[in-house]
């Protein structure tokens, strides 16, 4: 029996996403609070039904998928007075891609365990062009019988699946994640602007540093952004921003310092401040703004 998708929130990530579920064939109702976005006319355009409200798209579902943006969007759209929990028929799968941490996360599944729905964490990596290739990484926490069950659909939207173990794990390894960009991110500007101040061509050092050990996701893909100015997100500054507050909450609660997540936040606060505050807007590789002042 062909299980129905839900899949809440098609922003920039979640448009493609819905696409791609939808382009294999999969049944899924969406929804998005905002209507003339992108990701909307995305997800319509490769089959998926568009609905009007949260009840329309999860009160069939057997897997509601959700990917918004911060803990008060997830809990809303999940636990809200208008939200998943009131409307899905029990015993639903309720999957969510945002990116929240990981005691938001297993206080969400503790909740939606406590009225007999199932929970798996699985924030996402890649960024818009991951979304719409459907070569994302996913890292999922929960039950394993629940992430086996869902494994057909992660597949259709992303290429590499792992699972890291119970409710909060997937969380856990993204707030390593985004540790990761944000510190390579002041790597890759500093790479860039000692190429430019030894007379060297950035793209010569791109091309070259791809082939070695200090080759990365960033250094292929926003490092050639940032050598021809184009700040345009693939994932913005803000959102960035809201992870290195959760790995910050995260490592406070065990009395650990990270200086250079430490630094990069600083930065970025910085790039996030410029154009009266529109700088936030731009993509994480806008970093280099803070080097070029």
């Amino acid at each position: 029996m062909t299980q129905q998708l839900a899949f809440i929130g098609l922003g920039l990530m979640g448009g493609s996403m819905t696409a791609n579920l939808a382009q294999k064939g999969f049944s899924v109702k969406a929804w998005n609070r905002t209507l003339n976005r992108p990701g909307v006319t995305l997800a319509k355009e490769a089959g998926a039904t568009l609905v009007n409200s949260i009840q329309e798209a999860v009160e069939t579902a057997d897997i509601i998928f959700t990917c918004v943006g911060d803990v008060p969007d997830v809990e809303q759209v999940i636990l809200g007075e208008n939200g998943v929990i009131q409307f899905a028929k029990s015993g639903a799968l309720v999957v969510d891609f945002s990116t929240i941490g990981t005691q938001a996360a297993r206080q969400i599944g503790t909740q939606l365990k406590q009225q007999n729905f199932r929970f798996l964490d699985a924030p996402i990596s890649g960024g818009d062009v991951g979304a719409k290739q459907g070569t994302l990484t996913i890292m999922v926490g929960g039950e394993k019988a629940n992430f086996e069950e869902c494994l057909p659909y992660f597949e259709a939207m992303g290429k590499t699946i792992l699972y890291c173990g119970p409710t909060g794990s997937g969380q856990a390894v993204k707030m390593c994640n985004q540790a990761l960009c944000a510190v390579n991110m002041m790597a890759l500007c500093e790479a860039i602007k000692m190429a430019e101040k030894q007379g060297i061509d950035p793209n010569l050092m791109i091309e070259v540093c791809q082939t070695g050990a200090a080759s990365s996701w960033a250094l292929a893909n926003l490092g050639p952004k940032i050598v021809t100015s184009d700040l345009a997100p693939g994932f913005a500054i803000k959102h960035l921003l809201k992870d290195l507050r959760l790995v910050q909450e995260i490592m406070a609660e065990s009395q650990t310092n990270l200086p250079g997540v430490v630094l990069a936040d600083g930065f970025l606060k910085e790039v996030a401040e410029m154009d009266n505050g529109e700088g936030k807007e731009q993509g994480t590789q806008a970093m280099i703004r803070y080097y070029n002042k």
